[in-house]
């Protein structure tokens, strides 16, 4: 199992940038992100439809659908973990990037400024075989109030967006709030669409 610091078993650390942000590609970030976000789209889009994976990766290309029917039989095998593990991690570092939270262009495969933990569930004792069934709809009360937060963290980035220009740097404030939000979605990510804990997720964005 991994190691993951005790509390919700799902955790994300993003470095701060403690230094001058690059102005230029701040600018164009709009732009820029485009080649890495057609990676992604092909990712998610096109796993869907790829032969025998059709039967496995559900919407987004997270194996969701089948881990559901799995977990009926108390199993959730490791190699979809680790696919849903690492497009969430990918997916994150795309995410950071636009958010202007780092000026490191994303990258496919290393881990760069954004840690993501989730441990490995063992099924038989960790997992309920029927909560699955019922955690989108538990999880309604945090999609609202992720929608209001969102909105809120998107003024911020536009915010940071002018800060970055003016000064280079992202405002400390403006920074932990956007991570905040960023460390709230994968909670409820982990417990209602990667179904790796039944923990239901604390209403916060404190680590």
């Amino acid at each position: 199992m991994e190691n993951v610091p005790s509390g919700f078993p799902a955790t994300i650390e993003i470095d701060y940038p403690d230094r001058e942000l690059d102005r230029l590609t701040t600018v164009f970030r709009l732009f820029t992100i485009i080649p890495i976000a057609v990676i992604f789209a092909l990712l998610t889009r096109g796993t869907v439809h790829a032969g025998a994976a059709n039967h496995v990766v559900g919407s987004g290309g997270i194996v969701f659908l089948a881990t559901v029917l799995m977990l009926f039989r108390q199993k959730y095998p490791r190699w979809w973990f680790d696919w849903n593990l690492a497009l969430t991690r990918f997916s994150t570092r795309v995410a950071v990037y636009l958010a202007l939270l780092r000026d490191e262009y994303p990258s496919t495969d290393d881990e760069q400024a954004v840690h993501i933990q989730i441990p490995y569930p063992d099924a038989k004792q960790e997992l309920n075989r029927w909560l699955p069934l019922v955690k989108w709809f538990l999880a309604i009360p945090h999609y609202v109030v992720l929608w209001l937060l969102s909105i809120a963290a998107f003024f911020c980035v536009v915010v940071a967006w002018f800060a970055i220009l003016f000064t280079g740097r992202y405002p400390r404030s403006l920074f932990d709030f956007v991570v905040g939000v960023f460390r709230w979605w994968l909670r409820v990510a982990a417990y209602a669409f990667l179904l790796t804990t039944d923990r239901y997720p604390p209403f916060s964005t404190d680590a």
